[in-house]
């Protein structure tokens, strides 16, 4: 089982790349359509660039046109919270135990989905494929496939 937990700043600072710490910690939104994410078609789950919390399944992705990665859910719950930012009303979501900030979510997504787009930015994710769950500490998360 892993033993998520969010670095100190500094570390953060050292560990990340400019971007992803500009997303995450500084609430900033990546360029559309500049993710490798945004195409990924392979099978996996993606977890928190900051503390490896599980956040979205790859069965679960779709392609929004949007620009960033797309989900129509999280595989588990993830914070909510009201954002007025911009002069717009908007849903911004983030990890649970870092407190990342990932995106935002839409009531646009497939409606044979339950409706939700999860508009993630990638430089806030991490990818572990499939293959590698076992060997990086998430074989629990196999059972999703």
């Amino acid at each position: 089982m892993n033993n998520y937990k969010k670095p100190d700043q500094e570390e953060l600072k050292r560990t990340l790349d400019p971007l992803s710490y500009y997303v995450t910690q500084q609430n900033g939104t990546e360029r559309p359509f500049t993710s490798p994410f945004e195409t990924l078609e392979e099978e996996g789950i993606f977890v928190d660039i900051v503390s490896g919390e599980p956040l979205f399944h790859s069965k679960d992705k779709f392609d929004s046109g949007c620009g960033w990665p797309s989900f129509t859910r999280p595989i588990e719950k993830i914070v909510e919270k009201k954002d007025f930012s911009h002069g717009m009303f908007r849903v911004e979501v983030r990890s649970p135990l870092a407190d990342s900030h990932l995106g935002h979510v839409f009531t646009d997504g497939p409606k044979d989905q339950g409706g939700l787009r999860y508009c993630i930015n990638g430089a806030a994710l991490r990818f572990i494929r499939k293959e590698d769950l076992i060997k990086e500490g998430y074989g629990e998360y196999l059972k999703l496939f």
